[in-house]
Formats: C-alpha cells, structure tokens, sequence
C-alpha cells in the first residue's frame, strides 16, 4: 500500500498562488489516477481536480477551472497542483489520493475519476489559509 505525503500548504494572501506537492511511496504510481480533494470548515470534502496515469487526461471541478492546474511526474512519484487567483473560501485541508491501479492502455491514458468513492489511498492534507 503507498503513502502520499503532500507538503507546500500555507498562508496566502487572496489572489495570490500557492503549489502543492504531494509524494507518493509506490512502484506502481504511473498505473494510478490521482486527483485533489478539499475541506474546508464546516464543509464536506470536494473534489477540485483529477489527472489520468500519463498525465493526458485532466478534469477541474467548475470552480477552480482556469486557475488551478493538476500535473505529475511519474519518474519522481510526484502530484502537483498548481493554484492561481485563491480566493477567501479556498482556505481548506488540501488532500492528494490515489485510485485503484490500472492496467489497459485506455484507462492509463483517460481514467480521472471525480468521485472519493473512487480514491482508496489518501494522504493526511495540508492546510491552505486564504487571507485577505
């Protein structure tokens, strides 16, 4: 079973941006679909954006669409996402998780799966505070 470790939250001032990190423990992190989570207070968590094991295939949840960005690098088992123009009601946990592994040439490229039902490994979060 991997570990994901994200790292890279902080304090940031309304409108400005912040990357976040997240290293993943296992040999097998090119076969899985990552994506990011949030929660805010008081809030469920939510999905904010997802990428395919090759990196082609990207989704953003309609909020943040435009300003954040989801990359990896699959040869340093590393998850970003990139985020610009944060807003006051961005101050949330921030998680990294991984999907179930994939094998077939179409799920490697497309699979990016939005819902947390789908995820089965989660890292512990880190905070991002949005001031203004």
């Amino acid at each position: 079973q991997g570990r994901l470790v994200e790292s890279g939250g902080g304090l940031v001032q309304a409108g400005n941006s912040l990357t976040l990190s997240c290293k993943v423990s296992d040999r097998s992190f090119s076969s899985h679909p990552m994506g990011w989570f949030r929660q805010g207070p008081g809030k469920e968590r939510e999905f904010v954006a997802a990428i395919s094991p090759s990196g082609l295939r990207e989704i953003y949840s309609d909020s943040v669409k435009g300003r954040f960005t989801i990359s990896r690098e699959n040869i340093k088992n590393l998850l970003y996402l990139q985020m610009n123009n944060l807003n006051l009601e961005e101050t949330a946990v921030y998680f990294c998780a991984a999907s179930r592994r994939l094998a077939t040439i179409t799920e490697l490229l497309n699979a990016a799966p939005k819902a947390p039902s789908e995820y089965e490994y989660w890292g512990q979060g880190t905070q991002v505070t949005v001031s203004s």
